[in-house]
């Protein structure tokens, strides 16, 4: 199965990016997709074990294309949990980008469900974001635990609670 355009452009960022040093120029040749303005995750998988994910809640790019590039080169290097990306890796690479949805305030957990809602919480300037339909992820109170812990928010403290849709492309 072919990879996505938006995946292509991904996995041609990350090469460059891990192979030449070089930030690959935006050739604004997407569909109108590519043009939009929305938050984007890019994901990496290696061996089927998570080798990077960084992304934007919301867009802070002039477009999803410029999104894609600069989420990926952080993932492939940026991403805390891990070292950067190296140059024998990338055939093995599994590349997934989600373009976000727009946040929408929930009350209760009622409101979510993990296969199809991502979850942010957010106290202050503190927010955690967990994307939807994750592995080992089975509940939402699961998902909105594992938000909290990445924000640095006591389960016994207040933070507002949203949910959003993904596209996810493979």
């Amino acid at each position: 199965m072919a990879e996505h355009a938006l995946v292509q452009l991904a996995r041609r960022t990350v090469e460059q990016f891990v192979r030449e040093g070089k930030v690959l120029a935006a050739t604004h040749q997407l569909d109108d997709l590519g043009r939009m303005r929305a938050g984007a995750f890019v994901s990496l998988h290696h061996n089927g074990h998570l080798r990077g994910c960084i992304g934007t809640i919301e867009p802070v790019r002039a477009d999803l294309e410029q999104e894609i590039i600069h989420n990926a080169i952080a993932a492939a290097t940026q991403d805390p949990r891990f070292l950067p990306v190296r140059a024998d890796e990338l055939d093995g690479l599994e590349i997934s980008v989600d373009v976000l949805g727009a946040p929408e305030a929930v009350e209760t957990v009622e409101e979510l469900d993990p296969q199809i809602y991502g979850v942010i919480v957010q106290r202050g300037k503190r927010r955690g974001l967990l994307l939807p339909d994750l592995e080992g992820v089975e509940s939402a109170q699961q998902q909105i635990d594992i938000a909290l812990s990445k924000a640095g928010i006591g389960r016994g403290e207040p933070y507002r609670l949203y949910r959003f849709r993904v596209d996810r492309y493979h």
